[in-house]
């Protein structure tokens, strides 16, 4: 018997939209992150890009546990020196909801071109409206 190996023409992508309305922010970016490699499919190829889209809505409501809003830092360097900037994560979660989902999916991602291939089909939205109904996105619930 031969091994499967994914190829970009046996690749099927489909659109999911997750809710992140009172869920934990690190439970939810294992599974988002999941869908995106493709380990929930039975095709996965660790060097293919075989995951499917991603759009998460509610993105604002989203919960943390224990003391992180505010012991969680990050962290952004203008390249300049002493150009360190932080931000703790209540301040993320007010000014730039979208950012937190995605810098916490994006770090369970692999790094190098492929996980950035793989970060680009994310879209985070602070609302519970998307821009994208026209790929008839499935419900997707954890």
């Amino acid at each position: 018997m031969k091994t499967f190996m994914a190829t970009p023409t046996t690749i099927d992508r489909k659109w999911y939209v997750v809710d992140a309305e009172g869920q934990t922010l690190g439970r939810l970016s294992t599974e988002i992150a999941k869908v995106l490699r493709g380990k929930n499919k039975p095709i996965y190829t660790p060097s293919m890009d075989c995951g499917d889209y991603v759009i998460v809505v509610n993105a604002a409501k989203v919960k943390v546990t224990g003391k992180k809003l505010e012991q969680k830092m990050y962290f952004e360097h203008s390249k300049y020196a002493g150009g360190v900037r932080e931000t703790d994560l209540a301040t993320m979660l007010e000014k730039k909801p979208e950012e937190v989902i995605k810098l916490a999916v994006k770090g369970m991602l692999p790094k190098g071109p492929l996980g950035r291939s793989m970060i680009n089909k994310l879209h985070v939205y602070a609302g519970p409206e998307h821009e994208n109904a026209a790929q008839k996105p499935e419900v997707l619930t954890f």
